[in-house]
């Protein structure tokens, strides 16, 4: 890949958690000759989370590989429809067709352990007398959900310091899916607890994208960071030349 080819990579965490999520696969790709940005995603709604991402995503010079981590996989199928992204890599993620929320896409399949392990707490909105609804995991529930193959005292510690989801962004339906027109690849994690397998499979078939199946926690970035590496490496490889 020549030198002005280098792509910026722009990490996108999900619900539940922040870009430190990526901490084993950043010094890879950085040693790698790669740009990486790993901004933190607002969690408060798929289409302005989306707009904040797809703001970064313009401050960035040259060609952006958009990766997406469960929740973030969403977040991407809308904000990859900038222009200097050249593909999409979804990480144990949702990739959402145009017109489908992510309680739709789950509804498909047998629930996953998650929705038992939920907690619901009210939020004030700015400017509102309405109260918002955030969601978190249960935290002696999340490290076996989430990261039943990483490092337990790195788990607990991720089960402490969650950045809760705005509950509207379960029933937000997407209005584009960024799939359709750039070339995309999908992790399955097949031990996940989080997100049912089937789900990350269903939508990455219905994207036709390049599929790579691992033995793999829903943490995947942090159990088999090298395979994350690895993916990210082949959609840089086919889309940049």
């Amino acid at each position: 890949m020549s030198r002005h080819a280098r792509p910026t990579v722009v990490l996108v965490h999900g619900a539940f958690a922040d870009a430190s999520g990526f901490a084993r696969v950043i010094p890879e790709l950085t040693a790698a000759g790669m740009e990486v940005v790993a901004p933190a995603v607002p969690n408060r709604g798929l289409v302005d989370d989306a707009a904040y991402i797809a703001s970064v995503i313009r401050a960035v010079e040259g060609p952006v590989i958009l990766v997406g981590h469960s929740y973030g996989g969403a977040v991407i199928t809308l904000a990859g429809t900038e222009d200097n992204v050249r593909a999409l890599v979804y990480l144990a993620g949702y990739a959402l067709e145009e017109g489908e929320s992510l309680g739709e896409l789950q509804g498909r399949f047998p629930a996953s352990g998650l929705a038992d392990a939920l907690v619901r707490t009210p939020f004030p909105v700015a400017g509102s007398t309405e109260t918002g609804i955030d969601v978190s995991v249960e935290p002696e529930k999340f490290p076996a959900l989430f990261a039943a193959d990483v490092d337990p005292e790195t788990a607990a510690v991720l089960a402490v310091s969650q950045r809760p989801l705005a509950a509207r962004a379960f029933a937000e339906a997407a209005p584009v899916a960024a799939w359709r027109t750039k070339p995309s690849w999908g992790l399955v994690a097949t031990s996940d607890r989080t997100i049912n397998p089937d789900v990350e499979r269903y939508g990455y078939e219905r994207a036709g994208m390049t599929t790579v199946e691992v033995d793999s926690s829903h943490l995947v970035m942090l159990a088999q960071p090298r395979a994350v590496v690895e993916l990210i490496q082949d959609a840089a490889r086919a889309t940049l030349r």
